[in-house]
């Protein structure tokens, strides 16, 4: 018996050493890859009618800031992303009157350095700053007022609501708006007007809705016509005393 027992012990070892080595051996589970930076330009390209937003994202470099900050902020961003019917629904010139500041001005007034949920936008306090905030010692900034299904938000000039969202993720949510979003500060009274003012004629008269222009009778021209009609009422007074001496 206590032979049989002496065989067996080295068998168990060897089988425990071989169990051993190929629990070893079989490759571990792969970590799960870190996720990818977050690109903005990105997430309004697979919304899919972005086209206007995404332009002047790229041509005033705020979508590389915000990629940046986003990125390595803690406090995060919130995004207001008008889309191309928004943009279409401008009066004409609206965005051609605009200087390159006065762009980049209005893109960052989309773009609040902080991340909002929608929650979050129904109980903040008003005005909300955006990343135009402070220039020009201006405001600049955005005002949200709501209930849970539907969270208005207005810039002193215009007002349109959340339609949308497409992402509400932290540390980045960006939120589909129906309107371009006009500060005050910009097109409010004594700014820039969405609407150019009606084109003056070369001879100083004012050109109406026809295309017609109408000159404004000038001064001289009033004066002049009051005295041909004293000189004529003059002339036929002397004619009749003339008359009555002769006869």
């Amino acid at each position: 018996m206590a032979t049989t027992r002496l065989t067996l012990a080295p068998l168990l070892l060897i089988a425990a050493v071989l169990l051993a080595t190929k629990a070893t051996a079989q490759p571990a589970a792969p970590a799960p890859e870190p996720a990818g930076p977050i690109n903005l330009t990105a997430i309004l390209e697979k919304g899919g009618q972005f086209t206007t937003f995404i332009h002047l994202l790229n041509i005033t470099q705020v979508g590389s800031q915000v990629n940046i900050q986003v990125n390595s902020s803690s406090e995060g961003m919130t995004v207001f992303a008008p889309t191309d019917n928004a943009f279409q629904n401008l009066k004409p010139g609206t965005l051609n009157q605009l200087s390159p500041d006065d762009q980049v001005k209005l893109i960052l007034y989309h773009v609040s350095p902080k991340y909002y949920s929608m929650d979050d936008l129904l109980s903040v306090s008003n005005p909300v700053r955006t990343q135009a905030s402070g220039r020009d010692n201006g405001v600049y900034g955005l005002n949200f007022t709501g209930q849970t299904n539907q969270i208005n938000v207005s810039t002193g000039y215009v007002e349109t609501r959340i339609s949308n969202s497409l992402r509400q993720q932290r540390p980045l949510a960006v939120y589909v708006v129906d309107m371009v979003l006009l500060p005050g500060e910009m097109f409010g009274e004594h700014k820039l007007s969405p609407i150019a003012p009606a084109p003056k004629s070369k001879s100083g008269g004012v050109t109406d809705d026809s295309g017609s222009t109408k000159k404004a009778a000038s001064p001289s021209d009033k004066s002049g016509s009051g005295e041909k009609k004293v000189g004529l009422g003059f002339g036929l007074g002397l004619i009749v005393l003339c008359l009555k001496f002769l006869f």
